[in-house]
């Protein structure tokens, strides 16, 4: 059985490391190519962008797919819907593998906004310490002049023409500690964290760090993704594939 994992997600490492030790099994991982140094896979990998949803579609032609697993991040809202489409036209079994979003509990003090240029408006026009945990492909929507001090994290070190003006750059790959998310929040003198709603534990410290300090989250909503068959277990996932194995 041929299958093409989408990747870029702490699920899609899971499950390419129980894909490997199938012998029954020929699975490739994809991965977009935003991380200048991704961690290392234990699956045969592709790097870059197919062209769009005709590329895909000839890729899974060429290559035979028999089923397409879409465990990319939550916010890679253009390869869901690339996939969904190229599946659709080749006739290729397709699910997800995602981690649920999280949800606001007690003690939280969230502001939900749509995306990043509605997560820069949120923070209003009062001078504020403001932490990025969004990576740097969001961090143009908070460039150029304004009133507030950032401090954005990511893995690797974003265009500077993308920057904000004021800015401390942390460069570092999760998981996270809540410790060291307390402290960080304290060593920057933080008032505002914005974070996207990534869901899963990997990142989630942030945001129990936030609560515990009574900072605001502004909390960036996920895209809207296609239908198709979602699952949160690297078991159900197991399990569709089984079910979804081509006749001999």
């Amino acid at each position: 059985m041929r299958i093409l994992v989408l990747g870029g997600s702490s699920e899609a490492s899971v499950l390419a490391r129980a894909l490997a030790a199938r012998a029954d099994l020929a699975a490739t991982l994809s991965l977009a190519g935003r991380t200048i140094h991704p961690a290392a896979s234990p699956l045969p990998a592709r790097v870059g962008g197919f062209g769009g949803v005709k590329g895909l579609i000839g890729y899974l032609k060429a290559e035979r797919i028999d089923a397409v697993i879409d465990a990319t991040h939550p916010f890679a809202a253009q390869m869901k819907r690339h996939a969904a489409e190229a599946c659709a036209a080749t006739g290729t079994s397709l699910c997800a593998f995602s981690r649920a979003p999280w949800l606001a509990g007690e003690g939280d003090a969230w502001i939900e906004v749509e995306d990043a240029p509605a997560a820069a408006r949120a923070l209003g026009d009062e001078p504020r310490r403001v932490f990025l945990a969004i990576g740097r492909q969001l961090a143009n929507a908070f460039g150029g002049p304004s009133p507030h001090h950032f401090v954005l994290r990511a893995i690797d070190a974003p265009a500077p023409d993308a920057l904000p003006v004021s800015l401390d750059l942390v460069l570092a790959r999760g998981p996270f500690a809540f410790a060291d998310e307390i402290a960080l929040l304290r060593e920057k003198r933080i008032d505002v964290v914005v974070s996207k709603n990534a869901g899963g534990e990997a990142t989630r410290a942030k945001i129990d760090a936030a609560r515990e300090l009574r900072l605001p989250v502004v909390m960036i909503r996920r895209p809207p993704a296609p239908e198709r068959a979602v699952f949160e277990t690297l078991e159900d996932v197991l399990g569709w594939i089984g079910a979804h194995r081509p006749a001999p």
